[in-house]
C-alpha cells in the first residue's frame, strides 16, 4: 500500500490557545490535581485553581518584565514542575516559548538564543548560568536572564519565579485575559531546535494549531492512558517534543503528572509514585529489559529468566495469530508469578501500559513487554510532526511497527521509498528559513527523510533513514537501524554503530554496558578490578558479542552483515557529544571522533 489516511475525529478552533485549559480546569474543576510536586520523600499536590493562579501570577510578572505578543522566552532547565508553569505562563502572556536542551552547550545555546531573537532566558541552576552566562550576554536581543533556583549570579536574578510574580502586581487579571485572548490557533506557541545529529539546528515553529491537534489526536488515540484520574511519573526531557506533546496532552485530558529529571533513581521512583502509565525512549525498556536478564543471570537463574522471556513473546505473538493454547497459558501464568509479577513491580506496580517514542524499539522488545503484561504503544513523530503522527493502539496494534496515523492524518510511500505524511500537526515551517521548509515539503506532504511502508491495513514500518544509508563499496544498500537495534538489546550492549560506508564490507563499533560489567567479570572469574581497557580484548567477551552479532546477521541478508566489530574503551554520552538529548547517535560525530577505529576495523 502506497497511501493511508484516517478520517478526523476533531477540529481546530480558529481562537485555540494552549493556555485556555489552565483557566478552564481552574474554573470548572478546581479541586481536579494535574500536578505532583516534590515534598519531602513524597509529592504534595497542586491543584488546577492553584495552578491557574500561579499561571496568571507569572503571566503578570512576564508582561511587567516587557515580554510582548510573540516575542520569545527560552526556558533551559531539566524536567520540573517549573518548566510546566512558564511554559503555560509564556502562552497565557501571548509569548513564544523556545526550548534548550539542559545538557545544551554554550555554542548550541548561543545559536538558538541568536537565530530566534529571544527576549528572555530562564535557566534552572547554577551550572546552566555558567555554561552559558557569556552568549547570553552577549546575544542582542536578550534584555534579561533569571534562575528558576534560588541565589543570585553575576548578571542574573535567582528565583525566578517568586521574581516574576512580585514584578507584575501591578498588572491586573482583565490586562492578562486581553493579551492571552490576542492568541490564535497560528500563533507560534514554541520552537524547537533539531538536535542536529548533521549539520546546522534549524528552528521548528509549532502553532497552537499544531499542539492542539496532537493534543486531541493524542487524547483519541490512547484515550486508555489519558483518561481523567490516571497518572504518570514525567522523566523525558520537556525541552523534546515527545514529552512535551504528552504533558498538554495529559493536562487536558485531567491527567495527573509529577516530574523528575533523576533517571539513576527510577525504578524507587516508580514505586513510590505507582504511575499508570509511562512514557519513555526506547533505550530506557532496553535497560529495564537488560538488567533484568543480567540481575537474573548473576543469581544463576538465566535459565527462568530465557524461558519466560520466550514465553512472553511466544504469547504475544499469539495474541495476532488466534490466542495462546492451554499449554503456553499455563507456562505464562507460572512465569507471572515468578518473574513478569518482579518486573511489573520495578514499573511501579500499577502501571498497565507504556508509550514509546523517539526510536525504534523493536519486535522482540515490543512481543516481550506486551506478554509479560506492559503493552508499549509504539508510535512515530518528528519535531516537525509535534510528536506523534503514527501509533499503535489498545484497538489497533501491530508489534514491530510504529501504529496507524493518528486521526485526522495521512501517511504516504515517494517513490523513492520515503515516507511523507501530512495533517494537522505537521508544522507550516522553519523560523526564519524558507529555503529548508521549501526542501521539507513536496505537494503538501511533509518528507520525513525516513524510509518506510504501509501495509494493507493502514500500519506504518520505519525501515531506515534515508539519510543514513550506507552504500558499501560493492554497491549494497544497508540501513543501520535494523542491525543496531537487534545488537542493542543484548546486555553487555550499551551503544553500537553500523559502519560501511564505501568499504569493502560492514563493520560495527561497540560501547560496553557499565553496569552489566560487574555481573559478567564475577561468572567468568575476572577481578573486579579489571580495567575496562582490557576487557575490549578480552576473548570470552569478545565470543559473546560476536555471539550476539550472529543472531543479529539473521535478520539481514549475507551482504547486509556485520563480518567485523571493534569494541570501545570509552561510552558514548550526551556530554561526550556523541549523542542527542534523546539518545539518538550523532553519526557524524562518531565517525570524526573514532575514525582511527573505523580504519582499524578495514585494516
Amino acid at each position: 500500500m502506497r497511501e493511508f489516511e484516517v478520517p478526523a475525529t476533531f477540529s481546530v478552533p480558529e481562537d485555540a490557545s494552549m493556555a485556555s485549559t489552565v483557566f478552564e480546569h481552574a474554573a470548572k474543576s478546581p479541586n481536579f490535581v494535574p500536578f505532583k510536586v516534590p515534598s519531602g520523600d513524597g509529592w504534595r499536590d497542586v491543584t488546577a485553581a492553584e495552578f491557574g493562579k500561579q499561571v496568571m501570577a507569572v503571566a503578570k510578572g512576564l508582561m511587567a518584565s516587557g515580554i510582548e505578543l510573540g516575542d520569545r522566552v527560552a526556558i533551559m532547565a531539566a524536567t520540573r514542575y517549573e518548566w510546566v508553569l512558564l511554559d503555560y505562563a509564556i502562552w497565557t502572556a501571548g509569548g513564544c516559548t523556545v526550548a534548550i536542551y539542559e545538557s545544551s552547550s554554550a555554542e548550541q545555546a548561543k545559536w538558538i538564543l541568536e537565530d530566534s531573537g529571544t527576549k528572555l532566558v530562564i535557566v534552572e541552576a547554577p551550572k546552566h548560568w555558567k555554561e552559558i552566562h557569556e552568549v547570553a550576554q552577549a546575544a542582542p536581543d536578550v534584555r534579561e536572564s533569571l534562575q528558576i533556583e534560588a541565589g543570585d549570579q553575576p548578571g542574573l536574578v535567582g528565583n525566578a519565579i517568586d521574581t516574576l510574580i512580585s514584578r507584575g502586581t501591578d498588572i491586573s487579571d482583565d490586562e492578562v485575559h486581553a493579551r492571552r485572548k490576542q492568541v490564535n490557533a497560528q500563533s507560534p506557541a514554541t520552537l524547537i531546535y533539531t538536535s542536529g545529529t548533521t549539520g546546522r539546528p534549524k528552528g521548528v515553529q509549532l502553532t497552537h494549531s499544531n499542539l492542539y491537534a496532537e493534543s486531541a489526536a493524542a487524547r483519541d488515540a490512547l484515550h486508555e492512558a489519558l483518561t481523567e484520574g490516571k497518572k504518570t511519573l514525567m522523566f523525558l526531557p520537556l525541552a523534546h517534543v515527545f514529552a512535551r506533546a504528552i504533558s498538554v496532552g495529559a493536562f487536558d485530558a485531567k491527567v495527573s503528572v509529577a516530574h523528575t529529571s533523576d533517571w539513576g533513581t527510577l525504578v524507587e521512583q516508580f514505586g513510590k509514585f505507582q504511575p499508570d502509565f509511562i512514557l519513555s525512549v526506547p533505550r530506557v525498556f532496553e535497560k529495564v529489559y537488560n538488567s533484568a536478564k543480567q540481575k537474573a543471570h548473576d543469581g544463576g537463574k538465566g535459565k527462568i529468566f530465557d524461558a519466560a522471556a520466550d514465553t512472553a513473546i511466544a504469547y504475544s505473538e499469539s495474541l495476532d495469530s488466534g490466542g495462546p493454547g492451554l499449554v503456553l497459558k499455563a507456562k505464562h501464568a507460572l512465569f507471572d508469578k515468578l518473574v513478569y509479577g518482579k518486573l511489573k513491580a520495578a514499573l511501579g506496580g500499577n502501571c498497565d501500559r507504556a508509550v514509546s517514542g523517539g526510536g525504534p524499539l523493536g519486535t522482540r522488545l515490543g512481543h516481550f513487554f506486551r506478554g509479560v503484561g506492559v503493552p508499549i504503544y509504539e508510535g512515530y513523530g518528528l519535531t516537525e510532526t509535534t510528536a506523534a503522527v503514527t501509533v499503535n493502539t489498545q484497538t489497533h496494534i501491530k508489534v514491530g511497527s510504529v501504529g496507524r496515523p493518528l486521526a485526522g492524518h495521512a501517511a504516504k510511500v515517494a517513490e523513492d521509498g520515503e515516507l511523507l505524511v501530512k495533517g494537522p500537526v505537521v508544522f507550516s515551517g522553519y523560523w526564519h528559513n524558507d529555503d529548508a521548509t521549501k526542501d521539507a515539503f513536496v505537494d503538501g506532504w511533509f518528507k520525513t527523510g525516513d524510509l518506510g511502508a504501509i501495509d494493507d491495513r493502514g500500519f506504518v514500518s520505519i525501515t531506515g533513514r534515508k539519510k543514513e544509508i550506507i552504500v558499501t563499496a560493492a554497491g549494497k544498500n544497508v540501513s543501520p537501524a535494523v542491525l543496531e537495534d537487534s545488537l542493542r538489546a543484548h546486555p553487555l550492549v550499551s551503544q553500537c554503530m553500523v559502519v560501511g560506508d564505501n568499504r569493502p564490507f560492514i563493520g560495527c563499533l561497540i560501547t560496553l554496558d557499565r553496569e552489566a560489567l560487574p555481573g559478567w567479570k564475577e561468572r567468568n572469574n575476572i577481578p573486579a578490578d579489571t580495567p575496562i581497557s582490557e576487557l575490549t580484548t578480552n576473548k570470552d567477551l569478545i565470543a559473546e558479542l560476536e555471539a550476539a552479532v550472529a543472531d543479529t546477521n539473521k535478520k539481514v541478508s549475507k551482504a547486509e552483515s556485520i563480518k567485523k566489530i571493534r569494541v570501545l574503551e570509552a561510552d558514548w554520552t550526551q556530554e561526550g557529544g556523541e549523542l542527542t538529548p534523546k539518545m539518538s547517535l550523532k553519526r557524524n560525530v562518531v565517525l570524526k571522533q573514532y575514525e582511527g577505529d573505523v580504519d582499524a576495523i578495514y585494516s
